[in-house]
């Protein structure tokens, strides 16, 4: 048996990273995926590679997705506990070859330095189709506490 054959349940989580990058005025950086049709936003995220620490993998996926270098960037908090959320069990089957039931994810909030010049989307395997950082930080925490709430309970944020 393998595991794209194992109830979903049954399957590990995919270690991932999860990057909230705020700008100069407390703005958070949001990027329209480019291969979801509508309007599906989400903030810089991605695998941890074998080897890797969670924040190598932050800014390792950073770059990739954003073309923003470590050295534009100050890190300001990473999430005491790894955070773990089911995908719809039809959805596990298709991503990830059938070998994650879910992810689980530390996040990391990063103060970026540079200007919009520095973010680069255009990159060889690109995420996004355009970016935003419209959202205001005080607006993502209360829906973020809130949303925590509803499916893992209460979490430091």
């Amino acid at each position: 048996m393998t595991a794209a054959d194992s109830a979903p349940g049954a399957l590990p989580y995919r270690p991932c990273v999860g990057l909230c990058l705020i700008g100069p005025q407390g703005r958070v950086f949001a990027g329209q995926r480019i291969d979801t049709p509508g309007d599906a936003w989400q903030m810089p995220q991605g695998g941890v590679d074998k080897g890797e620490t969670p924040l190598q993998a932050a800014l390792r996926e950073l770059e990739e997705e954003t073309g923003v270098p470590a050295a534009l960037v100050e890190v300001l908090r990473e999430s005491p506990d790894w955070i773990p959320y089911d995908l719809p069990p039809e959805l596990a089957a298709r991503l990830w070859k059938g070998r994650y039931r879910g992810q689980t994810q530390k996040w990391f909030a990063l103060r970026f330095l540079g200007r919009d010049s520095d973010v680069d989307i255009a990159r060889k395997h690109a995420e996004f189709s355009r970016w935003a950082d419209t959202i205001a930080w005080e607006t993502l925490c209360s829906v973020t506490k809130r949303v925590t709430r509803i499916y893992t309970g209460p979490r430091e944020i």
